[in-house]
């Protein structure tokens, strides 16, 4: 996500890194079924397909889901993206079909350099590499699978360059839906288990969100080991059972202060998380490991519907986390889908931070940024109008259109 040359407020929103200006946060907005979650699900499928691919035998299919509404339905789906390392900029993607790689390349640059050098490129013909740019990938290239990436190949046969490449996959970027938050309890749990990094800032942070609790725990229990009855066969339940009799699960509590009929703190209560918080608060703790840990990592967050069960304030103020200098020191990035016009603000987002999604007369999801819009007047949106009430007016597009008859 680059900066735009635009003098925007808020400053801050901005980073340089290695004299290139980057992006802390950018927002997505569009109507419902226009393809906003699809643009996280496409970067979600393309990690999977990087990481699972050593794993795959000569004849497993591949991840491929392709456009139905068109008579190119065959056609390989495309994946790219550029990122950098330490200060390095790296472009790589690949085209697949679901039996083979069709395409695959590798391009690398200097942060702030605009000559791209190849590593290695690849077509259905065969596998070119450089000797002398790339040379862990020498003599590999009649080793690799018709399914299987040559970059994982190249990791999997210790390849310093494609190690760091792939790493950059695993750990680099966290992907997370913010209507399924439940899914991803198990880091704040570890976060909290554990006190690892970002524990003490998600307390602080619980804190000034005056959430009506006044700490958060974590305690270890038994599994339920009658859990679940008689709804799976027995044999299931007895291997379930072998593997978690002995072992102890974690969960979330939250201490609360006990008042009497005066007002007076007595004392404190613990509350499971799950059986007494609300959605929302479940909800915010549920994202804090994912948060924190990107901050903390300088990695990038991509969050489906930040909105979701939240109040607009709070989606505002875990924005300002990314935005703020001062609490995300290490220029971490956060991409998220929104519905919430509160947030479509120029207080809070740079022009050049919100993009919208809107299918054309093919179905097709166009992804345009605010500005590449051209106004009936032939300007583009100035950074002082209100951008949440010209949005709703339809004058940026990705709206839904609603027949009233």
């Amino acid at each position: 996500m680059l900066a735009q040359a635009i003098s925007d407020e808020p400053k801050d929103n901005v980073a340089v890194v290695s004299r290139n200006k980057i992006l802390k946060t950018a927002a997505i907005y569009g109507a419902n079924s226009s393809g906003k979650s699809n643009i996280l699900s496409a970067m979600n499928t393309m990690i999977s397909i990087v990481l699972s691919s050593v794993k795959l035998n000569d004849n497993d299919p591949l991840d491929y889901d392709p456009f139905l509404l068109s008579t190119n339905r065959g056609r390989p789906s495309f994946f790219e993206v550029i990122f950098l390392i330490d200060d390095l900029k790296y472009r790589y993607g690949f085209e697949l079909n679901s039996t083979l790689i069709t395409d695959e390349w590798l391009f690398r640059s200097k942060i702030n350099g605009k000559k791209e050098t190849a590593l290695f490129g690849r077509t259905e013909e065969g596998i070119g590499v450089s000797e002398l740019n790339f040379p862990e990938g020498v003599g590999k290239e009649e080793n690799t699978n018709n399914n299987r990436l040559f970059l994982s190949l190249c990791n999997q046969l210790g390849g310093a360059e494609s190690k760091k490449i792939i790493l950059w996959f695993q750990k680099g970027i966290n992907i997370i839906s913010g209507i399924h938050s439940d899914m991803y309890s198990d880091y704040s749990k570890k976060m909290f288990h554990e006190q690892i990094e970002g524990c003490e800032e998600a307390k602080l942070f619980f804190s000034k969100l005056k959430l009506g609790f006044k700490d958060i725990e974590t305690r270890e229990i038994d599994y339920d080991l009658d859990m679940f009855g008689d709804n799976i066969p027995s044999d299931i339940r007895e291997k379930w059972v072998k593997v978690h009799k002995d072992k102890k699960r974690v969960e979330l509590i939250t201490k609360h202060s006990i008042y009497d009929e005066n007002g007076n703190i007595i004392r404190s209560d613990s509350f499971n998380i799950d059986n007494m918080e609300s959605e929302g608060t479940k909800k915010i703790i549920q994202l804090s490991g994912p948060i924190f840990d990107t901050i903390y990592s300088g990695k990038a967050l991509m969050i489906d519907e930040i909105d979701a069960k939240m109040h607009p304030l709070i989606s505002h103020y875990i924005i300002e986390l990314f935005n703020n200098p001062a609490t995300n020191p290490k220029n971490a990035q956060l991409i998220f889908t929104t519905h919430d016009t509160h947030l479509l603000s120029s207080k809070l987002l740079r022009r050049d931070q919100i993009w919208f999604t809107e299918k054309d007369s093919m179905q097709q999801t166009d992804l345009y940024n605010m500005m590449d819009i051209i106004l009936p007047d032939g300007s583009k949106p100035r950074n002082d109008t209100n951008f949440g009430k010209n949005y709703l007016a339809g004058r940026y597009g990705a709206i839904p259109y609603i027949i009233n008859e």
